[in-house]
């Protein structure tokens, strides 16, 4: 009995890793039940990133007329705060509130900014929509207001939260930590996508008023769970010297010269995989005559993609995989996923549409994971958030800005192809939407040759070198094989 007893546990130590690909983020610092409470966070920015780029979009577009360029713009509204996702994630590295704590008032006051741009929101909908008899510039106001609190809270708590994680897990755990983290927000996205589709099915002002409020109240109470005795007061102690100025961080992050490269990089990808976000359910609706709630289960498929991409990223990450060739498969797999979305309207297939879409998640699933990674291992001591903040300054302004112009674009072709600018043959519904899917995978071609020089042969190992601020703090930094012999 003992030997079957031994053999037992034997197969189920190997098969673990592969049936729970999460259960090894786990640490005595960090136990995989504070690990999964911590990441409610990620479960209410999916939440809301569902509602501004899946549902809300979809009904200003569809339900409410809105034109698309003005909610285009709404939309992307948020990337105007993008850029201070780096300057956030510095202060909280180096923030001392009274009660000691670094982290924690940054993730708070972000759900508080969520909370009100959410509160707000179907109000400032339903008045852009034209239903008041008030200037049409207050339903203009509130809308951007409202999206503008949104996106703030996004942009802090996230870049707070995700720092947070990586504080109180061990370095050898980040990428784990981080993908874990990743797939809770897809997770969130598509529970939230298929709540929301359902619960609007039968879509009246009434259900769109309640929908988005109650979304609100979620905000706060998942993140008053998430948040709940995670952070020590006091945890860490006061550094030797002063803090190091905002510059001379980033200076400190950067190596080999390849800084604009990665930067460039991570935009050309995330604007290959973005500049669709808030056309794929009109698409749907508009050239494929979808319903409100079938279009949202696009929204589902995509995260679903997105899910099944961080198991598989965190897999190859554990076999020391060189994250910037992660995020090159995943640019290969985004190129036949827009062919897909493409050639789903001349044959009138929703199904192709829906595998396009869940490709499109699962390619840019791979990409996400992959280029943070790649930042985390940039990480110097105690400068994770400033790391995170650089890699979501630049991913948020790119998405943001591809959203603006997917949508501008998507409407000015398809303008111009009404006037019959480009012939008749081209004077069909959905010449505006294929215009940009067409630019997308060029844009991927793009990342590609990008991604091209920052691939290397040899693997991260977690060895360090030390670094010195202008106050005489010290501090480490990840290094490859390569480096190690020139440290």
């Amino acid at each position: 009995m003992i030997d079957i007893n031994n053999r037992l546990s034997k197969i189920w130590a190997q098969l673990g890793p592969d049936f729970l690909p999460f259960a090894d983020a786990a640490s005595a610092e960090l136990p995989l039940g504070r690990l999964l409470r911590l990441s409610l966070f990620q479960v209410s920015v999916g939440m809301a990133i569902v509602l501004m780029i899946g549902t809300l979009n979809r009904v200003m577009i569809v339900e409410l007329h809105v034109p698309a360029w003005l909610v285009s713009v709404m939309i992307s509204l948020p990337v105007i705060l993008a850029p201070a996702r780096a300057l956030v994630g510095y202060k909280s590295d180096h923030h001392r509130s009274v009660l000691g704590w670094r982290r924690v008032p940054y993730l708070w006051m972000g759900s508080l900014l969520q909370f009100g741009g959410l509160a707000i929101m179907p109000f400032a909908l339903i008045l852009l929509s034209g239903d008041t008899t008030g200037p049409a510039y207050v339903g203009q106001a509130g809308a951007a207001l409202a999206f503008l609190l949104v996106g703030a809270g996004l942009h802090t708590s996230q870049t707070a939260g995700l720092a947070l994680a990586t504080d109180l897990a061990p370095v050898e755990n980040h990428p784990r930590v981080v993908a874990l983290l990743c797939i809770m927000l897809l997770l969130g996205m598509v529970v939230s996508a298929l709540g929301f589709g359902a619960f609007l099915s039968n879509f009246s002002e009434l259900r769109l008023i309640q929908t988005v409020q109650g979304a609100a109240v979620l905000t706060i109470v998942l993140n008053s769970i998430a948040l709940w005795k995670q952070e020590a007061r006091n945890s860490l102690p006061a550094p030797p010297g002063p803090a190091p100025r905002f510059a001379d961080a980033l200076k400190m992050m950067e190596r080999n010269g390849q800084g604009m490269r990665r930067m460039i990089a991570i935009g050309l990808g995330t604007i290959g995989f973005s500049m669709q976000d808030i056309l794929l359910e009109p698409y749907g609706g508009e050239i494929l005559g979808l319903s409100v709630g079938a279009t949202t289960l696009m929204t589902a498929a995509l995260g679903a993609g997105g899910v099944a991409a961080f198991v598989m990223a965190e897999r190859w990450l554990r076999r020391d995989i060189d994250p910037y060739r992660l995020a090159g498969f995943g640019v290969v797999a985004g190129m036949p996923a827009f062919a897909a979305i493409i050639f789903a309207a001349p044959l009138d297939s929703a199904l192709l549409f829906a595998m396009g879409t869940g490709l499109i998640g699962f390619g840019g699933g791979l990409f996400a994971v992959g280029s943070l990674t790649a930042f985390m291992r940039l990480a110097n001591n105690g400068q994770s958030g400033l790391a995170l903040g650089m890699w979501g300054a630049v991913q948020a302004s790119a998405a943001g800005g591809a959203a603006a112009l997917g949508g501008i674009l998507r409407d000015v072709v398809g303008q111009a192809a009404a006037n019959n600018v480009f012939g008749a043959a081209l004077n069909v519904p959905e010449i505006g939407y294929c215009t940009v899917y067409h630019l997308e995978i060029a844009l991927l071609f793009a990342t590609l040759i990008a991604l091209g020089p920052l691939v290397r042969g040899t693997h991260f190992v977690p060895a360090y070198r030390t670094q010195t601020f202008n106050g005489g703090v010290s501090a480490y930094n990840y290094a490859t094989k390569a480096e190690v012999g020139h440290a």
